[in-house]
């Protein structure tokens, strides 16, 4: 055995050991998660878009279909994207998860929770439709962002409505509130803070009992990358509305931030400020955060991923090409990437597990190299330890093993091998006593 192939044989077994272990337990029930968000979630464009759909549940596919007005036209139903990556990979490493989505294209999740789609899509009831055991958040792209003229930055509804999914996800209190009692205190105070006319600040909101709530789920944000359309981008680019075309106008475009690291580390603050937020008034708060963005800016810097997609030889420089053609979107890579980076945060396996025959990476055209080297950013960034040596392969396939039999028959997490109770603010991970990480 070489060295180079050990990470890989290792990998190997540890998920066999826990698939193995997983049949001893065949009828226990799956671990119920829903993955809320927009096109950042679903993918946007195939071939992530469409990815698994039929083994995921696509909460707003009855929407669509009643009502298409509340989507576009290059982006029809079922979805898979995202969470249907990620559901192969828990196929894959042996683990039961019940995968559902809920999402329509730039949804904030102010406008997830007050279902103020034009469409009358009713996405908060998709929200409160299930005990769940696990919740994923993804915030619009640019809502936490800092307000700036010109951007739809809005944190105060980030943090706000952050905590108010939270909160209802776990205590599923009815409520009834003004935005200006949350935000600002008086309709002035909260105008001027959210950018909201008064008369928003002071509407009366009539939120239903969640009779679904779960006090144990857990609930985790999906931390959102850079966007390079922000950052020096050479032209505005306009979106055929048939086909989804992106065509650059020539207009210039505005920048916003110095760099793609200088906005990835105002999303990070906005993330972890907003956890710590709602910890705070003992609903249970979130689980963690995973740290998506920043696994991009570590394949920049690792020198995985082209750091500028509007670089003259971008296409041709021989790296991974992390974003769509709109400098917004994820590309198939960055959605892998992503899913890598919730995978490990979720379930607390290293994403290296996986190893060089992955299938989604295969079904979605990701040379096997490629996803070996993005397994590996968002094992680094999750900060898991280095493969151990070969002598400790058994005990580390009998270690996960005796936890997954002990977390079974205890009842403490539903889900299997490697799962644990996530901390905040972000901790390192390894396999033998992994945290979730910190991190549109």
């Amino acid at each position: 055995m070489t060295l180079m192939s050990f990470p890989l044989r290792l990998a190997g077994a540890v998920a066999l050991a826990a698939a193995a272990l997983a049949s001893v337990d065949a009828h226990a029930e799956a671990t119920k998660i829903l993955f809320v968000g927009n096109s950042y979630t679903f993918g946007r464009i195939d071939p992530v878009m469409s990815y698994n759909a039929a083994n995921v549940h696509d909460l707003t596919a009855a929407m669509y279909a009643a009502n298409p007005s509340g989507a576009n036209s290059f982006e029809p139903h079922p979805w898979g994207g995202v969470a249907g990556i990620f559901k192969q990979f828990t196929v894959e490493v042996g683990l039961d998860y019940d995968v559902s989505i809920s999402a329509r294209n730039a949804a904030s999740l102010r406008g997830q929770f007050l279902n103020s789609n034009s469409a009358g899509w009713d996405l908060r009831g998709n929200i409160g439709s299930q005990v769940w055991d696990k919740v994923v958040l993804q915030e619009q792209s640019d809502e936490p962002l800092t307000k700036q003229a010109g951007l739809a930055s809005n944190p105060s509804y980030f943090s706000t409505y952050a905590n108010l999914i939270e909160n209802w996800i776990h205590q599923g209190n009815a409520l009834s509130y003004r935005e200006r009692d949350l935000i600002g205190g008086t309709n002035a105070k909260c105008a001027e803070i959210t950018g909201a006319s008064t008369g928003t600040c002071g509407t009366v909101r009539n939120i239903p009992v969640n009779a679904n709530a779960n006090p144990d789920a857990q609930v985790y944000l999906y931390q959102t990358w850079a966007r390079p359309n922000l950052v020096n981008a050479p032209s505005q680019t306009t979106t055929d509305p048939v086909t989804g075309e992106i065509i650059p106008t020539g207009e210039p475009a505005a920048s916003y931030y110095t760099s793609l690291q200088a906005m990835t580390e105002d999303l990070r603050n906005a993330y972890q400020a907003a956890a710590l937020a709602a910890g705070a008034d003992g609903s249970g708060g979130f689980s963690g955060i995973a740290p998506v963005g920043d696994a991009f800016m570590r394949a920049i810097a690792d020198g995985v991923a082209s750091p500028d997609m509007y670089a003259p030889g971008a296409k041709t420089d021989g790296l991974i090409d992390l974003w769509f053609d709109d400098g917004t979107h994820a590309s198939k890579y960055g959605s892998y990437l992503s899913a890598l980076t919730l995978f490990g945060t979720i379930t607390g396996l290293n994403p290296t597990t996986l190893g060089l025959n992955e299938i989604a990476a295969r079904d979605l055209g990701i040379s096997a190299k490629d996803a070996l080297l993005l397994q590996r950013v968002a094992s680094e960034q999750l900060g898991f330890a280095a493969v151990p040596e070969p002598g400790t392969l058994a005990l580390a396939a009998l270690g996960v093993g005796l936890l997954w039999l002990r977390r079974r028959r205890g009842g403490a997490v539903r889900g299997g091998v490697g799962e644990a109770a996530s901390t905040l603010p972000s901790t390192p991970m390894t396999p033998a006593a992994p945290t979730a990480a910190m991190a549109v």
